[in-house]
């Protein structure tokens, strides 16, 4: 878990470098990629390359999928993040290789410091095991492990790490 510096609420924990790499980044997604057909992935898959993610093999990542900082994100071969998945990746996210994120799933990798008077950005990594299954409209905490060959259910709220082989489901997860 990493808590960021920030001298208030009203100031960025990114440098203005980063931000501009966001912005960029956002409208490159939206010009280049939001619009492609699915049998253009590989193309999909580059323009995350280009800024910064690490992709292993052929992962597979949809055109209306949103990754908010790519160089955050780590995929291995055949993982998939679906239709509407919501990758934000304030922090880093590492999704296994043959597993799936299912549709409209939101990965949140930060939060805030409520107990400090700046609201500081805390940030920890999402590990999402190979062959684990995340459920449509899921919600995976920050910190958060599923382990390998787990399945989340679908609208699950999975705030704790999930064993590997293990189904959990609802709200809490269990």
């Amino acid at each position: 878990m990493k808590i960021h510096a920030q001298t208030s609420s009203y100031t960025s924990p990114w440098t203005a470098a980063q931000r501009v790499k966001m912005v960029l980044w956002e409208y490159c997604w939206l010009i280049f990629c939001s619009w492609t057909p699915k049998p253009a992935n590989r193309w999909r898959v580059g323009w995350l390359r280009l800024f910064g993610a690490t992709m292993h093999g052929q992962p597979f990542v949809h055109q209306r999928a949103r990754i908010q900082i790519p160089w955050n994100l780590t995929m291995h071969d055949r993982a998939a993040l679906g239709d509407r998945t919501n990758a934000y990746t304030l922090g880093p996210i590492e999704i296994g290789e043959h597993a799936t994120v299912a549709q409209e799933v939101y990965l949140c990798t930060g939060t805030h410091a409520f107990d400090q008077p700046a609201l500081n950005l805390i940030t920890a990594p999402i590990h999402i095991g190979a062959h684990a299954f995340i459920g449509a409209r899921a919600f995976v905490m920050l910190g958060v492990t599923v382990g390998e060959h787990a399945v989340v259910g679908a609208c699950s709220v999975v705030t704790k790490n999930v064993a590997p082989y293990a189904t959990v489901k609802g709200n809490p997860a269990k």
